[in-house]
């Protein structure tokens, strides 16, 4: 009989903090997950300056836990769901999210942000969210300092996919300060929105709104930022291309012909406005069966590698269609921010980007 989520939450409730109370009663164990011999979990400080202090308290969680029968792996990984003491000292924001287009004077670079890459696709449902989240947390865990800026408008899911729940507060100078998780630093429109709360919006709102993001957020120190882009080629990625010191796209794309179709769309596109294509992801590659070990190519096989090669940009990564991604997805636990075979193919990827000096 395997190890139970009972069993674990006793052990992890003999863990005492420093200002009284455990893990467990203080309701700090977030996203737990036993798949098998493999436990995953999420401990979910008040702020990020709380989290920073409890590294030694996360390996004594993943020890412990490590040591149950049954138990051969252990992934622990500390997160915030306040805002920085920084943050809660400084006046809420004045800015009203959503204009018209201003006048700019040249391409945008963010103060201190060395590089904006994106994360498109020529059709929705490819999984172009999921991999630009993680694309930021595997950079961040190579030491890079990321910002994730969710620019599609209007289905905006990094704040679920990244388990951001506090709304943006403000500087002393009424620029919004972008929440943290992972050690990324997250904008969306969805976290000023109530939740199921739908933009209805024009093009030039949502041009003005992306504007804002690049001007009136206090980013900080970012080696790079990444943004999310919406599918297809509408305003968004015109936009990011026409106003903002873009270095590149890496297109995601299923195997399968009809989102080949759209994602050559979006290359052209790119290439209309000299916007260089880093690379290609191939994603829901194939499916391994847990069970048998039988691997069925859902959505074809091989259609992005041939893509890549057409167009002379390298293959960036073959995912597989992983239950473990997409259930941390949905808890606001990126899978690269774990260990694993699909932590370790992010890792790569990022590797990739920052060894070809992209990031």
């Amino acid at each position: 009989m395997g190890t139970t989520r009972e069993t674990i939450l006793e052990e992890l409730n003999r863990i005492q903090l420093p200002e009284g109370g455990t893990l467990v009663s203080k309701d700090m164990i977030k996203a737990l997950n036993v798949d098998g011999d493999q436990v995953r979990f999420v401990i979910e400080a008040a702020t990020p300056e709380d989290a920073s202090k409890m590294e030694a308290i996360r390996e004594a969680a993943v020890k412990i836990v490590g040591a149950l029968d049954g138990v051969s792996g252990v992934s622990a990984v500390l997160t915030a769901h306040g805002p920085s003491q920084q943050q809660q000292a400084a006046p809420p924001p004045n800015l009203k999210v959503g204009q018209h287009p201003q006048p700019q004077e040249g391409k945008i670079l963010p103060p201190g942000v060395k590089k904006i890459i994106a994360v498109g696709s020529g059709k929705g449902g490819v999984g172009k969210s999921t991999v630009s989240a993680n694309i930021a947390v595997a950079l961040a865990k190579a030491g890079k300092k990321v910002g994730l800026l969710d620019a599609d408008i209007y289905g905006p899911s990094q704040p679920r996919m990244m388990g951001i729940h506090q709304r943006p507060q403000g500087d002393p100078e009424g620029k919004l300060l972008p929440p943290e998780a992972y050690g990324i630093k997250v904008m969306s429109i969805g976290l000023l929105l109530e939740e199921g709360q739908a933009v209805v919006w024009r093009g030039p709102m949502l041009i003005g709104t992306l504007q804002q993001f690049l001007t009136d957020v206090n980013w900080g120190e970012l080696d790079v930022l990444v943004v999310d882009l919406p599918p297809g080629t509408g305003d968004v990625l015109l936009t990011l291309g026409q106003k903002s010191e873009l270095s590149g796209v890496v297109m995601v794309s299923t195997p399968q012909d009809v989102a080949l179709i759209d994602a050559r769309k979006g290359i052209d596109m790119l290439n209309k406005m000299d916007i260089p294509v880093i690379g290609m992801v191939e994603n829901m590659s194939v499916y391994h069966c847990p069970k048998c070990g039988h691997e069925e190519h859902v959505f074809g096989h091989g259609g992005v590698k041939a893509e890549a090669e057409k167009i002379g940009a390298p293959l960036l990564a073959q995912l597989p269609i992983d239950l473990e991604t997409r259930v941390g997805g949905d808890e606001g636990r990126p899978v690269a921010a774990g260990e694993g075979v699909m932590a370790g193919a992010y890792a790569a990827l990022a590797g990739k980007l920052i060894a070809g000096g992209v990031v």
